[in-house]
């Protein structure tokens, strides 16, 4: 399969027509997953609050809709009322601040949205844990409850707005961070054979590991699919960031075990793990992100591996498309189908999601060259 067959930029006019469409009912708000063909709304706090206007950006980059633009920036302002409300910020500061402040920024110049972004990093830098190493995820979600030693996969994806500062302000402190908590991943969440914990818990004060937790997974011994894809893309970015080779071959090894446990139509399963019984749901948002995660590895590797991973990421984004899209449907809001939030809580299953649309979109830019990644 290669680009030339022009199937990507089908699918990015295609998709540039439906935002199109949609942008008019979601406007400046804060879409997670589509309820009966509606995106859902939360609060500005939310993880996901990100998604929407980091995706408006990507397309306003290509097509320069002032339309676009603006809702993107009206919710990037929306976001100054959660800094403000200290009790709702976690980990997720990357996903929200990067898809949007940096965003921006790395658009436009917008000083404002520096400021956003440099403030979101010093937050996320505040929760990070010196004996474990590691950046700790929720705050407590009841009364008396105490999480202060837990820290998820999904974190990796944060740590491209510590790198980012450090880049823009030349102070170090970002970065290090950053790094410390990368290298807690490698050796705590990246399993031998290239599978990946979700959760795991240390001892907050003496900073040893306590157990694991399998989270958004079957079970802390299964493989979560969406966990798996956080730590191909998350462990490339690192190395993009630093050079550090270890942070390549964790990359690559995760990929490897997301690709030989593959279905044959190159969706993911939401667990790759599943026992015989257990409903075995595909998680497209799984494969979108992990295929702009092997799409980065191809730009990082020699010449010789390079086509191993582009054409794996270019499989999965094309039978996204040709297999999960509902382009043509004005029934659904989302762009892609098949995606599954958490299934052991029974959230948001079978359903389309807005940071699997962010990952196909973003895909897709990185497929046909639109530009350098907000990461």
């Amino acid at each position: 399969m290669t680009i030339q067959q022009g199937w990507a930029q089908e699918a990015w006019s295609q998709t540039v027509a439906k935002v199109n469409r949609t942008s008019k009912r979601i406007g400046a708000n804060f879409p997670h997953a589509s309820v009966d063909g509606v995106y859902k709304l939360e609060p500005a706090y939310w993880w996901t609050a990100g998604f929407w206007p980091g995706l408006l950006w990507l397309l306003y980059r290509d097509t320069k809709d002032e339309g676009l633009k603006a809702i993107a920036e009206s919710c990037e302002q929306q976001l100054d009322q959660v800094v403000a409300d200290y009790y709702k910020l976690d980990h997720d500061i990357g996903f929200m601040w990067t898809l949007t402040s940096v965003a921006q920024y790395k658009l436009l110049g917008s000083e404002d949205s520096k400021r956003r972004a440099l403030l979101a990093a010093n937050l996320l830098a505040a929760r990070f844990n010196v004996q474990g190493g590691y950046i700790r995820a929720w705050n407590p979600w009841r009364e008396g409850e105490n999480n202060a030693g837990w820290a998820i996969i999904d974190c990796m994806m944060n740590l491209p707005l510590l790198h980012w500062a450090s880049q823009t302000t030349g102070d170090p402190r970002y970065a290090h961070i950053a790094i410390r908590h990368a290298d807690m991943a490698v050796q705590h969440f990246i399993r031998p054979d290239g599978s990946v914990n979700h959760i795991v818990i240390f001892d907050p004060h003496t900073g040893e590991q306590v157990s694991v937790n399998g989270g958004q997974g079957y079970a802390p011994e299964s493989a979560w699919s969406r966990g798996t894809a956080w730590a191909i893309y998350g462990m490339s970015l690192s190395y993009k960031y630093t050079g550090d080779e270890k942070y390549l071959q964790a990359a690559k090894r995760a990929a490897h075990f997301f690709l030989a446990n593959l279905p044959e139509d190159q969706v993911p399963h939401w667990d790759f793990r599943l026992p015989e019984g257990v409903p075995a749901y595909r998680d497209s948002s799984a494969g979108a992100c992990a295929a702009c995660g092997l799409l980065l590895i191809s730009e990082q590797v020699s010449p010789a591996e390079a086509p191993l991973y582009r054409d794996a990421g270019e499989r999965i984004l094309h039978a996204l498309y040709t297999n999960y899209g509902a382009w043509d449907s004005d029934a659904e809001e989302g762009l892609v189908l098949h995606g599954t939030s958490h299934f052991p809580e029974g959230k948001n299953i079978d359903v389309p999601l807005i940071y699997g649309d962010y990952y196909f979109v973003e895909g897709l830019s990185r497929l046909l060259g639109h530009g350098e990644l907000f990461w």
